[in-house]
């Protein structure tokens, strides 16, 4: 179970940043005994990958946090986010971590259930973002995706580390998520309600 949670983490943050959860893959495998990669995957530690991942991250970092650029690099990163959610969820389900001792026995059999999860996942994350971008911009004239962007940033190296070192931390994660878009939706169908009947008149 705990491979499914470290899996599901790493997903989720790619839904956020794509690069980031497999950053920490990488940089760990390499420099620490924390993660020990199948060697299907020992690629993804390779210098040059790090260094290319570490480039698109900084790029995607300062295009997240730039009004209607943001909106591009969302669909642009419709296609990369559930990409990297499937690899990252793929290397994760076959990785030795500080949690799990035993890789491979909860997918056995089946290498490409974890790697089709992990798309799915990221790509429903990666929506909920895409989505809940333009109504934070609208509602703040493009102040709010700054901080918002940021606080995607810092919720996915949360959910990184969490999905490696404490897979349990990864179910708070999720419930916080969820309520968070949960609040998102409540407060625009709120707007359009005290929209309409000044619409009407």
């Amino acid at each position: 179970m705990l491979e499914a949670l470290t899996g599901a983490g790493l997903a989720t943050s790619a839904g956020l940043n794509a690069y980031i959860p497999l950053l920490a893959m990488g940089l760990l495998a390499r420099y620490t005994s924390v993660v020990t990669l199948p060697p299907s995957w020992h690629w993804l530690a390779g210098g040059w990958i790090l260094a290319i991942l570490g480039v698109l991250l900084a790029v995607e970092i300062v295009a997240d946090k730039v009004p209607v650029v943001d909106h591009v690099n969302d669909i642009v990163q419709t296609a990369v986010r559930p990409t990297a959610g499937g690899l990252a969820f793929g290397a994760a389900s076959g990785a030795r971590t500080v949690t799990v001792s035993d890789p491979g026995r909860f997918f056995s059999g089946h290498q490409w259930v974890p790697v089709v999860l992990g798309v799915l996942i990221s790509l429903t994350v990666h929506s909920g973002k895409a989505a809940a971008r333009p109504v934070v911009n609208a509602s703040t004239a493009g102040f709010g995706a700054p901080v918002v962007s940021t606080v995607e940033d810092l919720g996915s190296i949360a959910l990184s580390l969490a999905a490696i070192l404490l897979p349990v931390l990864v179910l708070v994660g999720l419930v916080a998520m969820v309520a968070g878009f949960w609040a998102l939706r409540r407060r625009r169908r709120r707007r359009r309600r005290r929209a309409t009947p000044s619409l009407s008149r």
